[in-house]
């Protein structure tokens, strides 16, 4: 077909063309021709088939190579190793030589049966030898299955080398950890130790970088002495409960620190268990005294708490005297020892250590906030005895009235005695400054810190170029609370011998005030019991001038008149007192109409001054009633006067119960006293001991101890007398402002 052009009216010319067959053949020539090829070569080839295997199907002298994905047989004396991919010897031979494609085995000699972890050596083993041809540990700890030698390496590195001894090793065997042994030899006073047996375990570590590459080694030396050479009478660790006397007291020692570890077995109760059980029925005791003073017969909520309280007070000092007798035993025999006998405790008993003190400090501040607690809530009374000296009266005006009333006796008597016993408040045998800067210069000055230090030696001083070991914690607590409580007893026994006996004793003075002053003093700590102090002046008034007051005091110098004892002709002025219910109850009533006066008197409206009014009539009706209670002037709440038993002194408790009669008991020591800090020396100067040591284990230093030990004891004392003087005008009516 011929193709035809033309040219479009007023447009573009056009083409138009035809296909032929020719051009269809072309087309599909290429395709054809690649198919016509495949298939010829297809008809031509060969086929064949590989058969599938997995480790699994090999034999047990046959592994799977991974290359042919076929098993191959083993070489001589191999097996197929647990991954079944490689060969490796069989159990009782050793490795010779390994590379990529093969290894050559042989077997151990009869003497060294064992073939060691990485299969290249044969040893000898203690014991027997496992299934796989490595040596077995022997069962229990019994040293005739040990294997001993005298010879010991710290690198190999020649087991590592493959081929020849020249080419540089893939794996070395090093000493990861170093064990020496020491026992001391029963009964001995100079330290003599068998001979020390050293204990090696080997690591096998492969070299990835020669140059960087870095191992860690431990070395640890263990002493191992008797128990029964101890010679250790207190525990301090639950776990000597479970323990033996004829476990042993070992020593671990960490490179450059020396620490031992005591497993301290009694046969027999130990201390803590026998003083804590006195501690239990001590406290026990202190519960039923506290029922019969409070004259409660029923055991309540209230009861049960009471008794925690004191058993929490009595059980802190069980655990204080065990820890202080435990730190000084390790104090005094380690650091006095010429040769090896005495060896310090593990750390991890440590801990236990200080858990026991940490009890015994809680325990202790629980029982010190009890005592706070019952002292500013003490009731107080003052008994002015003082009466008008004239006939003299004034005019007063009552109820739109004009009346005479009696000159009134003067108040500023009974404003010194408050002040005075406000003053006693928070006064202590010892000084508690002096205290803290004596034991800072024996510690700190005079270099006694050094003897904490967990080497043997006993210098005070040293070189500031000698090795300083690390602090013990026993042996830290053990100093401070012996140079505390040391220094706090040095104190007691000077101010009780020398300074109350020749420069000032302030009890007895108060006492002395009240005679003079002609004011007895009514103290009550519990609901039924308290202390009384018998102020009457034997010259029946005290408001004189200064000349009759000197003329007073010469006549009683000189036995010219009455003695100032509550009975007569005698010199008994302090009595421990037990009232009877009927009493108590006379004395509540009383108590309500007192109150305390608020503001200046210029500011009192006159409802504020009627109460007033009203609170001063029952402080007067209150003073009335007292006075007569000890004129015997009710025989219904009379009272009687004796001495106190022996054992009731001792226990704490009256064993005679004022159903009919109160009872007041003879008391020369004083002991009105433990209403105030000063009584409770023991208690204040054991929580200090604990606080001190407390910060110190916490913080292991001595000056902030201290610090913190002053910064305690002064707020302690703020609070005490802050609470003290508002519970005074409360329960007396003295006005505060005249409190100084």
């Amino acid at each position: 077909m011929s193709g035809i052009v033309g040219k479009k009216k007023g447009g573009p010319l056009f083409t138009m063309a035809t296909r032929t067959p020719l051009a269809d053949v072309n087309r599909y020539k290429v395709p054809l021709t690649i198919f016509l090829l495949i298939y010829m070569d297809l008809l031509n080839c060969q086929q064949y088939t590989i058969p599938f295997k997995s480790p699994s199907d090999c034999r047990d002298e046959e592994f799977f190579d991974i290359s042919s994905l076929s098993c191959v047989t083993c070489g001589p004396n191999q097996r197929r190793s647990t991954a079944g991919l490689s060969c490796i010897c069989k159990t009782g031979y050793q490795t010779l030589s390994s590379d990529k494609a093969s290894i050559a085995c042989q077997q151990c000699p009869a003497d060294r049966p064992a073939v060691t972890k990485d299969g290249f050596g044969c040893i000898r083993c203690p014991s027997s030898v496992n299934d796989t041809g490595k040596c077995q540990c022997p069962p229990g700890n019994s040293m005739k299955n040990w294997y001993l030698s005298r010879r010991m390496f710290v690198v190999d590195t020649l087991s590592g080398r493959e081929k020849s001894i020249s080419s540089l090793p893939k794996v070395i065997r090093v000493a990861s950890s170093v064990k020496i042994r020491f026992r001391l030899v029963p009964r001995t006073q100079e330290g003599q130790v068998y001979p020390p047996l050293m204990t090696v375990t080997y690591r096998d570590v492969a070299i990835t970088d020669i140059n960087t590459q870095t191992v860690s080694v431990s070395w640890r030396t263990r002493y191992e002495m008797d128990q029964n050479e101890a010679h250790i009478k207190t525990d301090v660790s639950s776990r000597t409960r479970l323990c033996s006397c004829e476990r042993l007291m070992l020593i671990l020692v960490h490179s450059d620190t020396v620490s031992a570890g005591p497993l301290i077995c009694v046969c027999s109760q130990t201390a803590l268990g026998v003083m804590g059980g006195v501690a239990l029925l001590y406290s026990l005791l202190k519960t039923v005294s506290w029922k019969r003073r409070i004259a409660s017969p029923l055991i309540d909520l209230e009861t049960m708490l009471k008794f925690l309280l004191f058993y929490a007070g009595d059980l802190a000092n069980v655990f204080f005297a065990v820890t202080v007798g435990t730190g000084l035993y390790w104090l005094i025999f380690y650091k006095a020892q010429q040769f090896v006998s005495v060896l310090l405790p593990l750390p991890a008993q440590e801990e236990q250590f200080v858990t026991y003190v940490a009890c015994a400090f809680a325990l202790k501040a629980i029982q010190f906030l009890h005592k706070l607690i019952l002292q500013v809530s003490v009731d107080v009374f003052f008994i002015d005895w003082e009466r008008p000296r004239s006939k003299t009266s004034r005019t007063v005006q009552a109820a739109g009235e004009l009346k005479r009333d009696p000159s009134p006796v003067s108040i500023w008597r009974t404003y010194f005695v408050a002040n005075e016993w406000n003053e006693l408040q928070t006064i202590r045998k010892i000084s508690p400054t002096f205290q803290t800067m004596a034991v800072l210069f024996f510690l700190e000055v005079l270099g006694f810190s050094n003897l904490a230090l967990r080497d043997p030696m006993a210098d005070l001083q040293r070189s500031p170029d000698a090795y300083t070991p690390s602090y013990s914690l026993i042996l830290r607590y053990g100093l401070a609370a012996a140079l505390w409580l040391g220094i706090g007893l040095l104190q007691g026994i000077f101010f009780t011998v020398f300074y109350e006996h020749f420069v000032e004793d302030k009890i007895r003075q108060f006492v002395d005030l009240c005679s003079i002053s002609n004011v007895s003093v009514l103290l009550l700590s519990h609901r039924c019991f308290g202390y009384y102090i018998h102020g009457r002046s034997v010259h029946g008034h005290a408001d004189t001038n200064m000349e009759e007051m000197n003329n007073n005091l010469n006549r009683e110098s000189e036995s010219l008149c009455g003695q100032r004892g509550l009975l007569p002709n005698t010199q008994i002025q302090t009595f421990q007192v037990s009232l009877n219910d009927r009493l108590r109850l006379h004395y509540d009533r009383i108590r309500e109409q007192i109150g305390r006066r608020n503001g200046p008197s210029r500011l009192i409206d006159a409802s504020s001054a009627k109460q007033f009014e009203q609170r001063a009539r029952g402080y007067q009706t209150m003073n009335h009633f007292l006075g007569s209670i000890i004129d015997h002037a009710h025989h219904e709440m009379d009272y009687i006067v004796k001495d106190k038993l022996m054992f009731e002194r001792v226990i704490g408790m009256e064993f005679l119960e004022p159903s009919e009669k109160s009872i007041f008991y003879n008391d020369e020591a004083h002991s009105f006293s433990d209403v105030l800090f000063y009584g409770n020396e023991a208690t204040l100067l054991i929580f200090d001991t604990l606080f001190f040591c407390v910060v110190d284990l916490g913080s292991q230093s001595f000056v902030l101890a201290a610090v913190l030990t002053c910064v305690q004891q002064m707020i302690f004392r703020l609070i005490r007398n802050a609470l003290g003087r508002k519970n005074l005008v409360s329960k007396t009516l003295v006005d505060e402002r005249f409190l100084i």
